[in-house]
């Protein structure tokens, strides 16, 4: 078990069982318009999910299908269809992001809404469809940043707000990803990781990048990741993940991330590493 300070560890099939619990009675007002507001039925979904993976040059082009194809099996499982018709709406609304370097983001699906099967292949069916590409640089700060602003560009009204980060590397580009952490969580936002560990040691790879993503990454009520260290793991891991994201947890609280006090130094692991590569090339 993880200390206060991080991330719990996680139990993904225990965790799994017992988030849909009471949650239909403890839920459902927060879906009734609140004062001054209105929120029409069809407007109402139980969350607002952005997944936003990495596309740069570190992911092989192995990883990136095995990454799309992922998460296309897992909207369509059997198991995310059960966890969306046990929610209070029975809906959830999708967007999906790639994104590498400070200034390169791209929404390849905007907003979608699931809520069965039909729905479920529609988006998965398109989203196999678009191009895979790639780009230079890690910014995690950047994807962040960019997906916060979606949640307000879409119509639905949902009982949770999450980012879904899913990388193989540490932010080397744009502003420290604790900056943008405390950004996005101050907007009510919760932030999940995907830490990708299945590359061999490197001059750019990081070891301990699950590590990495509990301490700089995630946040939020009920914040988690599951780290993925082989490329069997992918879709097992991805489809956990989603069904998670679905069902939210909502009998536990874990911890809430604060603005930071004092620096991480390892929240800056990766802008040292980059920096010590351009150092050697120079020389």
């Amino acid at each position: 078990m993880l200390g206060p300070g991080r991330a719990r560890a996680i139990s993904l099939f225990d965790r799994a069982r017992t988030c849909l619990a009471g949650a239909v009675a403890v839920l459902l007002p927060l879906l009734l318009p609140g004062p001054g507001g209105t929120a029409r039925a069809e407007d109402r979904v139980d969350v607002e999910l952005v997944l936003a993976v990495d596309i740069s040059y570190s992911m092989d082009e192995d990883e990136l299908r095995l990454q799309r194809n992922g998460y296309a099996e897992a909207i369509t499982s059997a198991e995310a269809m059960n966890a969306i018709q046990r929610g209070p709406t029975r809906r959830i609304a999708v967007s999906y992001v790639e994104w590498a370097g400070a200034a390169e983001q791209k929404l390849v699906m905007d907003w979608t809404i699931i809520d069965g099967p039909e729905s479920a292949r529609d988006f998965a069916e398109k989203l196999l469809q678009q191009p895979y590409r790639r780009a230079y640089r890690t910014s995690i700060s950047g994807a962040m940043l960019f997906s916060a602003p979606l949640f307000d560009r879409n119509p639905y009204r949902g009982l949770r707000q999450v980012i879904d980060i899913s990388g193989d590397g540490a932010n080397n580009q744009g502003i420290p990803v604790e900056d943008a952490r405390e950004d996005v969580l101050k907007r009510g936002i919760v932030i999940n990781g995907l830490p990708i560990l299945i590359k061999r040691p490197g001059s750019m790879d990081m070891a301990n990048l699950d590590q990495y993503y509990e301490e700089c990454v995630i946040g939020g009520e009920g914040s988690f990741m599951v780290p993925i260290k082989s490329r069997e793991q992918f879709a097992a891991a991805i489809r956990m993940k989603l069904i998670m994201e679905i069902a939210g947890n909502y009998e536990e609280r874990p911890r809430v991330v604060p603005a930071a006090t004092a620096r991480n130094p390892l929240c800056m692991a990766g802008e040292r590493q980059w920096q010590e590569r351009m150092d050697w090339m120079r020389n």
